[in-house]
């Protein structure tokens, strides 16, 4: 009996950090519960972009990072985990079904050679709701990357859906993420997302490759003036407290939204994530 609440004493002072805690926790005996990528796949970086509330543009930074890649000579792909809101073929222009064969699923390409897999390239109408519960909607990404041949991939990105709830730890269980990126916006609870992004990074220990924020400012058409439309940023000081990169600042840019809607967002001319990605692309050869 003294051994039993011993253990359970043990248990309650875990740390979270097995290579330094002393507590007695049966997850120290656990296997790994990442899935084996199919046969037909060689991902070489898997980077998660994440955010701690919706709208804040996580999968506009996806789509644009994936385009980055692919621009600068990277073979890239997104993988769509937010099931029940899924935007990325809308982003990207891509259509049509799916289709397999016995080695699994192929993914969409895009226009420019974007390979991906979203939940409404399986769905007969796109604007067919999703209505699954969260074990479901779980096995669903899982099946995303062990069921689907994405053959050679230099950077695969993973749009996650908001929040940190069960994709996001099936995702960060399940696949071999390299690293994550942070999407915030320049409002009041910048620091709660961002504090809420890390804190998960960290109990998963995977490490956060830094922080971009969207909606930054407006530049006025006719004075070229910065205007703070949702208030002046945090987004540096929030950096600077957690000690990660602030990797870019994208302002509100009306082109990006009309090339969105249309589905061409691989001819965005602007330049607003050069830099974000090259210092991605490094830490992740480091």
């Amino acid at each position: 009996m003294a051994e039993k609440e011993t253990e359970n004493i043990n248990e309650n002072e875990c740390t979270h950090d097995c290579s330094t805690c002393e507590a007695n926790c049966p997850s120290k005996n656990q296997e790994s519960l990442e899935f084996p990528a199919n046969e037909m796949s060689n991902v070489k970086k898997v980077i998660a972009v994440v955010s701690g509330k919706g709208g804040v543009g996580k999968s506009l930074v996806t789509s644009m990072l994936a385009v980055l890649s692919s621009r600068n000579g990277y073979t890239s792909a997104i993988l769509d985990a937010d099931i029940t809101g899924p935007s990325i073929p809308k982003i990207l222009g891509a259509a049509g079904q799916v289709t397999g064969s016995e080695q699994g699923m192929f993914p969409v390409s895009s226009a420019g050679g974007i390979k991906l897999m979203s939940v409404n390239l399986l769905l007969e109408n796109e604007t067919q709701p999703v209505v699954w519960r969260g074990p479901v909607i779980a096995g669903v990404v899982k099946q995303f990357w062990s069921d689907v041949c994405w053959g050679d991939v230099d950077y695969m990105y993973v749009d996650m859906p908001p929040g940190t709830g069960d994709v996001p730890l099936t995702v960060f269980q399940s696949l071999p993420v390299d690293g994550i990126i942070i999407v915030t916006s320049p409002q009041d609870l910048v620091s709660m997302i961002v504090e809420k992004a890390l804190n998960m990074a960290k109990l998963m220990k995977i490490p956060v490759l830094g922080l971009i924020e969207n909606y930054s400012y407006l530049v006025c058409p006719d004075c070229k003036k910065k205007i703070s439309v949702f208030g002046e940023s945090r987004a540096k000081e929030a950096a600077q407290k957690y000690g990660i990169d602030l990797l870019a600042s994208i302002p509100i840019d009306p082109s990006l939204a009309a090339l969105c809607d249309k589905g061409k967002l691989e001819f965005m001319e602007n330049n607003y994530l050069d830099k974000a990605f090259d210092t991605i692309a490094s830490k992740l050869e480091d």
